[in-house]
């Protein structure tokens, strides 16, 4: 790659993100403990622990403020603030409260995800997203967190990556609850749409009522998209990668946009048709190549990743063209700002991804030079973290944990370049110069 200098605009604002069951430790209640007392994590860790970021607020926001982030997104623990379903945790909530104050104090500026993969036991094994009132439920958790941050918080994620919820949860069966139906796959994007559109309401009918909504609230949802890409020119596998693309993002995009539910869902919702986002949520890691196969037991379609490629440690396609795709492709169907709620690589060595950072932002320049409304970047993630199946072996941070002293924080090389460029909005050929020199990998 040939490295150019490039300037963001000097209102793009920059920061990382992370999630409470990823990072925080310490909490029982909730479905991934379970997940991981069973023993489903690939190699062996637990989330009990995770970074223990409970304890060590302060210290990681120190590390937000050596970085000099504008923006931080994290999210909030519904099994530590609703242990059980007429009982919220005042403690908890404090908690969340204290490490908000912070945040502004430090003039990092907090977006709020109130789900973010993880849910009380109480409501998982009472059918989780499954059960017709899960959208009334959530409302209730949502007007909780208004009422007790709603004077702090004014930017708001609903619910993060509804599509790879269900799909890991209900579809394929490897997250919890271990599902393994195409019905169950749906019903749950209903309910999740429709807990989307109740929670936008909400939060912006509450605010106002708190005298706190002067035109400054932004609800959203974060989406996980891809490039979906047809795997030749057959019409099987163009008409495949089509389903695809709808199946695991139109539906959710539409829904938690519009308030309207698309082919093949079916169900009510609570609303008329309107607008039920404020920005749109793009979270982006790479792209996938679909290929129609006469096999329903593989629901005649195989989805892969191109073979002559630079990967990252999970084997992901590396692919910055990608981000600028997928923000065309949603910036056409529904002209919003666009905030780019997660992009990260998982790279234990720190070998490449200073080198992801720049490609894929370089990318995002040139989509707001094309007229794109982009207006945040939130690099994923802060820290190493418990990255769900894959546990703790999976390093995306731009912050080392070390997990066998004491989970000690190391800010990596590419942590550094990234801070210069939250400092500098911009990358100079000196960043190039120190940063941009590739490592071997070992």
């Amino acid at each position: 790659m040939r490295y150019k200098p490039f300037d963001l605009p000097k209102g793009f604002l920059l920061g990382s993100a992370t999630a409470s069951l990823q990072i925080e430790g310490g909490d029982t209640n909730n479905s991934w403990y379970r997940w991981c007392e069973k023993g489903k994590i690939k190699d062996g860790s637990h989330c009990i622990a995770a970074d223990d970021h409970w304890n060590r607020v302060g210290e990681d926001i120190g590390l937000l403020k050596k970085m000099h982030h504008q923006v931080y997104r994290m999210s909030i623990e519904w099994s530590r603030i609703q242990p059980e379903p007429e009982e919220f945790d005042k403690d908890a909530m404090e908690h969340y409260r204290n490490e908000i104050l912070a945040l502004k104090k430090a003039k990092i500026e907090p977006l709020v995800t109130l789900h973010h993969f993880s849910n009380p036991l109480w409501f998982e094994d009472m059918g989780g997203w499954l059960h017709p009132d899960a959208p009334y439920i959530f409302n209730y958790y949502t007007k909780y967190m208004v009422q007790h941050l709603g004077d702090l918080v004014t930017d708001w994620v609903t619910i993060n990556e509804p599509n790879v919820y269900l799909l890991f949860g209900y579809l394929q069966g490897i997250w919890p609850p271990g599902e393994k139906k195409l019905g169950k796959y749906l019903r749950g994007a209903v309910n999740m749409i429709a807990a989307h559109t109740l929670a936008y309401r909400t939060i912006h009918e509450m605010r106002k009522l708190m005298m706190y909504d002067d035109g400054e609230t932004k609800v959203g949802a974060a989406y996980h998209t891809r490039v979906h890409e047809p795997a030749s020119e057959r019409k099987g596998d163009k008409r495949m990668a089509g389903i695809v693309d709808r199946l695991f993002e139109r539906i959710f995009v539409t829904g938690m946009t519009e308030g309207k539910l698309i082919f093949p869902l079916r169900g009510d919702l609570p609303y008329d048709p309107g607008r039920f986002s404020d920005f749109m949520g793009i979270n982006y890691y790479t792209r996938g190549f679909v290929k129609f196969v006469w096999n329903p037991a593989k629901m005649f379609m195989e989805i892969f990743d191109n073979p002559d490629c630079e990967k990252n440690d999970l084997g992901w396609e590396i692919y910055p063209e990608g981000i600028y795709r997928v923000c065309e492709k949603y910036y056409k169907m529904y002209p919003m700002p666009v905030f780019i709620t997660e992009n990260g690589t998982c790279d234990a060595e720190d070998a490449f991804r200073a080198d992801y950072i720049y490609s894929h932002l370089a990318q995002v320049k040139r989509a707001i030079d094309d007229g794109i409304d982009i207006r945040r970047y939130y690099h994923w993630s802060t820290l190493d973290n418990f990255e769900w199946l894959e546990g703790l072996s999976a390093r995306f941070g731009l912050a080392e944990v070390d997990y066998s002293r004491n989970r000690r924080r190391t800010l990596r090389d590419s942590g550094k370049f990234y801070g210069e460029i939250c400092k500098r909005k911009s990358v100079n050929q000196g960043m190039i110069d120190k940063y941009l020199k590739k490592k071997k990998r070992g």
